[in-house]
């Protein structure tokens, strides 16, 4: 349910994202850092448009969010524009700190919005 999702994130510090494996069809689970504004979480991953999530993701878009037990399915846009990514990567600093993203994110040239229904 979109509501206890969307309540879900406010005690969580990361979501899961499940994606379909581009190539295997597979479902792939990964544990990720995430920016939740009003009807928008942004995910950033980890070496950028080299994650292997984010690869399958492009290729399709549906993912599964959940966080504290709490899920919700819903169509992912990948942000390739770099200003618009920047922005994006600026909301990660701000929540978790410059230092944190330096040390834990290699390659910062993509993101991920993912409009999610209050």
């Amino acid at each position: 349910m979109p509501g206890e999702f969307t309540e879900a994130l406010q005690d969580s510090d990361m979501v899961t994202v499940d994606v379909t494996g581009r190539v295997t069809g597979r479902q792939i689970a990964n544990p990720v850092w995430f920016v939740q504004e009003p009807g928008m979480v942004y995910l950033l991953p980890v070496r950028g448009s080299d994650t292997s999530w984010f690869k399958n993701l492009r290729a399709i878009p549906a993912v599964r969010l959940t966080a504290d037990g709490a899920s919700v399915s819903a169509q992912a846009e990948p942000v390739t524009d770099q200003s618009r990514a920047q922005e994006i990567v600026q909301k990660f600093r701000a929540k978790y700190g410059p230092d944190q993203i330096k040390h834990y994110y290699s390659k910062l040239d993509v993101a991920v919005e993912v409009s999610v229904p209050a």
